[in-house]
């Protein structure tokens, strides 16, 4: 008769996956509140002290640790290690079902260290392990979504053709499992991370990468939950790399203002952005920033899209892809009306995660994720002229836009409009005559935002020809006081921010 180990923390399905093994003639050998369950729900089940003859000890922490228990599950289908069992009175597993204690949960859950530490499971990564090396004999199961189609291959007589899979998923199961527990040590220990543990699982298919040649998709850190698991697309194509590389930049840069925003972001890049009291406003003003980019660009907007709104964006040139935290009844019909290729999205707030982590060749670049936190109270004003309430709020939108602006960056707003961006030039001046040709005029007596210092006085007599009246930049170069000189003749104010925002 086939026999079966099950150790389950997570108890999803275990009733009726238990029963289908005992009616396809396993017999079921179990441990604590897996045994338990398992009785209460009359399903006959051995305890495992009887297969060890020792009790469960340590509060549970040592009950699967026999030679009994990882004999059975190690022994390979060769005569010598069939003997070896017949030698100690040994039955073999064929199959094991064990999920680990939720350490992830309880760290998630802000429990403190002896609770966390107690969620280490130690017995169920050494059975998973074992039996995965014996994949040839032994199937694993660690995952209660596989418990169907392995009862449909028990009954069908296909499980062999199952079991290599099923250890492979079973050994990146206790990788993650221990990536999650190292990272833990680290940061409690406040060490420097001498390594970093990843460990990702498959979450989307996605149409096509960067282009449609190649094949892509969405991956995510296991264990963990972003924005984009939580979306819905209420209508449109599926998704490609770009449509969710963009997206989360506009996302990400639209919730960084508290009134209501839009943002249009083009190729990794706002080509425009608007924040007003109403978002129809916002809308508008961010479309006017530039219609040509806006074509086949992302929009996002921080507010509940109404008819009003919605009724302008399809009035107006395509866009990709429409995100938002949600939509009104009638706005969703007139969304819905034409266009059905464009993916309109609603989403919860974006995460924060600390680190960005980019591909080099045989490595990674690992970096703390930029932020744009600091605030006025960390400005100097470094000209004779101060600069007025309006334009620092000019400068703020501005500086915040330029920080999610490819590098060099230059960036001119008035009145809560970037109404000029110049993005990823090699000069700093073609930037800023981007920005300028972009704004047209409409930025005249409002700010102009460098991501990084002016290195000469051109870029600063660049943004005074531009008709900007404030300058925010980081400050910082050998010709500082070149740049502030010329400032002062151009009678602009400007502030220094202490720090640089470059994106690459």
């Amino acid at each position: 008769m086939p026999r079966a180990l099950l150790s389950v923390s997570d108890k999803t399905g275990l009733e009726a996956f238990a029963s289908g093994l005992v009616a396809a003639g396993y017999s079921l050998v179990s441990t604590g509140g897996t045994l338990k369950a398992l009785l209460e729900a009359g399903i006959e089940a051995q305890a495992v002290s009887e297969i060890t003859g020792f009790p469960e000890i340590m509060d549970g922490r040592v009950k699967t640790l026999h030679p009994n228990v990882h004999a059975g599950l190690l022994a390979r289908p060769v005569p010598e290690h069939l003997a070896a069992l017949e030698q100690h009175g040994i039955q073999a597993f064929d199959l094991l079902a064990v999920n680990l204690y939720p350490f992830r949960q309880t760290v998630q859950g802000g429990a403190a260290d002896d609770v966390v530490i107690e969620n280490i499971d130690i017995g169920g990564p050494a059975m998973i392990r074992a039996a995965a090396k014996t994949f040839e004999r032994v199937a694993v199961v660690v995952d209660p979504a596989d418990y169907d189609r392995v009862l449909e291959a028990v009954r069908d007589g296909s499980l062999a053709g199952l079991r290599r899979e099923l250890a492979s998923k079973a050994f990146a199961h206790t990788a993650s499992y221990d990536s999650a527990i190292a990272s833990w040590f680290q940061r409690e220990a406040g060490t420097a991370a001498s390594s970093l543990h990843l460990s990702l699982e498959h979450a989307a298919e996605l149409r096509y990468g960067e282009n449609p040649h190649q094949a892509a998709a969405l991956f995510r850190e296991e264990g963990k939950r972003g924005w984009w698991d939580g979306v819905t697309q209420h209508k449109g194509s599926g998704l490609s790399y770009l449509n969710v590389f963009d997206a989360d930049a506009a996302w990400r840069l639209v919730h960084e203002f508290d009134e209501p925003a839009c943002v249009i972001v083009k190729h990794a890049n706002p080509c425009g952005v608007a924040v007003q009291p109403e978002l129809a406003d916002a809308y508008r003003l961010a479309f006017d920033c530039d219609p040509k980019s806006a074509f086949g660009g992302i929009v996002a907007l921080n507010r509940t899209v109404d008819a009003a709104v919605a009724g302008q964006i399809m009035a107006n040139a395509k866009a990709d892809v429409l995100i938002a935290p949600g939509y009104d009844a009638d706005a969703l019909e007139i969304l819905q009306a034409k266009r059905q290729a464009m993916r309109v999205l609603e989403a919860r707030e974006p995460g924060r995660d600390q680190l960005e982590v980019r591909r080099v060749d045989g490595g990674f670049l690992v970096q703390e994720r930029d932020t744009v936190s600091v605030g006025r109270d960390a400005w100097q004003t470094v000209t004779e002229r101060k600069p007025s309430e309006a334009e620092l709020a000019d400068m703020q939108l501005a500086w915040t836009v330029c920080a999610y602006t490819g590098s060099n960056a230059i960036v001119m707003a008035k009145d809560g409009v970037a109404w000029g961006i110049g993005a990823g030039q090699q000069s700093r001046v073609d930037s800023a005559e981007i920005a300028a040709r972009k704004a047209a005029g409409r930025a005249d007596g409002g700010a102009c935002a460098s991501d990084a210092f002016y290195p000469f006085r051109d870029g600063l007599d660049a943004a005074a020809a531009a008709g900007a009246s404030a300058v925010i930049q980081p400050g910082g170069s050998v010709r500082d006081e070149e740049v502030i000189a010329a400032a002062n003749e151009h009678g602009l104010a400007m502030v220094f921010t202490g720090r640089r925002h470059f994106r690459h």
